[in-house]
């Protein structure tokens, strides 16, 4: 009964909104052209055409039967067809002269606007609420399991490593052994590391970006896996920052990146491609340089840029940060771009595709993460999200070239990660945009 329930539910609010879309439609072809004498007579016919060949072309391609809609393609397919349905019972209708509209050309533009119209009002919920499973699942991936080690790399260690990795409550993350000859080893899909004594428990605590247990396998006088906290705590000087955006939040936030990414993108092609050209006239080097930073959920990801750089500015293969405009390795086009920021142009890319946002935090390379995290283990709670092209800490800490001012900077990132929201962002952007235009340095 409940099920019948749902779907009667959800096939009056899928006739709704396919209904919204034509009256929409309608409205705007009388917004565009002169009085219609009758609207609305017009308007209630349309209305109720919309709404009786709405409901007929989900009944009959079988959306009325279905309760997960937004689910697969397959879904998708079968909506497609229930609107072509309903838009050829409009168009015969207004062939027939049953709905009279002032000229032909207000009827083509009626009837493309009625599909339009439609397809968003019935598509956008579906595609919103399948971004939001899918950023639950996301973050649910990178924060909703506790970090572990399994003692031991016997038969009983390894069982309970797969037992606690399917129960979804720990990410183990390998084997602990307390014989230095197997470090390295790796069993299954996961590497066994060497403890012997309490520091190497603590070096493994940084080296692996906190780890919140250690779980033992049955045996001895324990009745059942036990959880002790590893070494010194992972989070010492604070309670856990957990991100404070909402579900719904980060699938409008993602998708507000794709559209403007999208549209950035074509509307400073132009400029990206003069700057590539300078960049390449003045060494003959590449125009894009490549780095790996590290993004959300500790996954590795390439940042793209315009080189400002010499392209040895890195030889001895030792990572040097960026010390301000007096840097000797920047050229003179990779200058006038750094102080600018059209060296990022690139990384419109980058939010396209998903390994960054607009705002967020500023992806670092790992060897610096290191650093970081030998002193504040807390950087890792910065996985949770995408890293951004700008930052709350960028506008107010600056470009960072020592460690100092990386664990300032961290704290910042906190602060935004606690206070994450959509108005959060869009301040942020704003400030941004504000201080690019005004030429203010950040």
């Amino acid at each position: 009964m409940n099920e019948k329930r749902t779907l009667r539910r959800r096939l009056a609010v899928d006739t709704l909104l396919s209904t919204s879309g034509s009256v929409a439609a309608i409205l705007l072809m009388r917004g565009v052209s002169d009085p219609v004498p009758g609207f609305v007579v017009l308007l209630a016919w349309w209305t109720g055409c919309a709404a009786l060949f709405s409901l007929a072309g989900l009944l009959l391609t079988g959306n009325s039967q279905v309760v997960m809609r937004y689910a697969s393609l397959r879904g998708y397919s079968r909506l497609g067809r229930a609107l072509l349905i309903k838009e050829a019972g409009m168009i015969i209708l207004v062939l027939a002269g049953l709905l009279k509209l002032p000229s032909t050309t207000l009827a083509v533009v009626a009837l493309l606007a009625d599909l339009l119209f439609s397809a968003i009002a019935l598509f956008a919920p579906r595609i919103l609420v399948r971004s939001v499973r899918r950023e639950e699942r996301e973050i649910h991936a990178a924060t909703g399991r506790r970090t572990a080690l399994v003692a031991g790399i016997g038969r009983e260690s390894i069982h309970l490593a797969d037992e606690s990795e399917a129960s979804g409550r720990f990410s183990v993350l390998g084997y602990l052994s307390n014989n230095p000859a197997d470090a390295g080893k790796v069993i299954g899909n996961r590497i066994v590391y060497a403890a012997v004594a309490a520091e190497d428990i603590d070096a493994l605590q940084w080296r692996l970006g906190g780890v919140d247990c250690i779980l033992f396998p049955k045996g001895g006088d324990r009745d059942r896996p036990r959880e002790t906290e590893s070494g010194k705590a992972a989070d010492d000087t604070s309670i856990p920052n957990n991100d404070a955006m909402t579900l719904l939040g980060h699938a409008v936030k993602r998708s507000f990146d794709i559209v403007l990414s999208s549209l950035l993108i074509i509307v400073f092609s132009p400029l990206a491609l003069l700057c590539a050209l300078a960049v390449k006239w003045e060494d003959g080097g590449p125009a894009i340089y490549s780095q790996e930073r590290m993004g959300r959920g500790g996954k590795p990801f390439n940042i793209l840029k315009f080189r400002s750089m010499r392209v040895d500015a890195e030889a001895e293969n030792s990572p040097a940060l960026y010390s301000g405009d007096d840097d000797p390795r920047l050229t003179k086009v990779g200058k006038f771009l750094r102080q600018h920021h059209l060296d990022e142009l690139p990384q419109l890319w980058n939010v396209l595709r998903g390994d960054m946002s607009f705002i967020g935090y500023r992806p670092e390379r790992q060897f610096y993460i290191d650093q970081i995290m030998e002193v504040n283990p807390r950087y890792r709670y910065l996985f949770q999200i995408r890293p951004g092209v700008t930052s709350y800490a960028t506008l107010y800490n600056g470009y960072t070239d020592t460690l100092d001012k990386m664990l300032t900077r961290l704290e910042l990132d906190l602060y935004y990660l606690r206070n994450h929201s959509l108005w959060f962002d869009a301040r942020l952007l704003a400030l941004t945009f504000l201080r690019i235009v005004g030429g203010r340095k950040f």
